[in-house]
């Protein structure tokens, strides 16, 4: 049996990237944790390893990237570029996945996309040559990442230049419990981007904590 990928999550001591960790490391993943303070880390990753059931390592973030064969970045917009920066030593060869969604508090449920159109674009120009770049995880909401038991309907759209990238990105997105859609080249990603301030808009509307996204029409598989 192939043994599965490492991945680090960037940025894995708050919601988003600690529920993705939990269920990463749940399915099976060798998981490390990774946060500016190597202290924050260790202590987050004893709690999430608790919820998965299975230990999770930890480090500062370029430790985390560098154990790692796949990346995902899990930062709040302001924080992007400059992580990015700080571990980008430890990425050629790689796959990094960007969460990132470009939110301006305090208006969060306005789309405002950055200049260009998507966040991931720009952090493409930024990248050392060799990363093989995904954007995917924008709009689930980190409500039930954590509950192992609980469904979350909502579809990852996942976007990448390279369809590789893509195919690997998706089958992540599936063992976490989740469906992964091919939304194609990165350039889509501005959509994804856009969605979760209308989806933030949406839940706030109808007082609801994680409405999501649902892809018809496909044949099940």
């Amino acid at each position: 049996m192939t043994a599965l990928p490492t991945v680090a999550v960037i940025g894995g001591t708050g919601a988003e990237g600690g529920g993705l960790a939990v269920r990463l490391a749940h399915a099976g993943y060798p998981v490390w944790l990774g946060s500016r303070s190597a202290e924050k880390a260790a202590a987050a990753a004893v709690e999430l390893g608790a919820l998965a059931g299975r230990p999770i390592a930890a480090a500062g973030n370029a430790g985390a990237a560098r154990a790692a064969s796949i990346v995902l970045l899990c930062v709040p917009y302001p924080a992007q570029v400059a992580t990015v920066a700080e571990i980008a030593a430890e990425l050629p060869g790689k796959l990094l996945i960007d969460v990132t969604v470009p939110l301006a508090p305090p208006k969060v449920s306005r789309v405002q996309l950055p200049p260009g159109g998507s966040c991931v674009l720009a952090l493409r120009d930024s990248l050392p040559e060799g990363v093989r770049l995904v954007s995917a995880f924008q709009n689930v909401s980190a409500h039930r990442l954590r509950q192992l038991d609980a469904e979350i309907a909502c579809d990852v759209l996942v976007c990448a230049d390279e369809a590789a990238a893509r195919r690997e990105a998706i089958d992540l997105v599936c063992a976490i419990g989740l469906r992964g859609i091919d939304a194609g080249p990165l350039q889509n990603s501005a959509a994804a981007e856009a969605l979760t301030s209308v989806l933030i808009w949406i839940n706030r509307a109808y007082k609801v904590p994680d409405a999501g996204l649902r892809i018809t029409g496909l044949p099940e598989a």
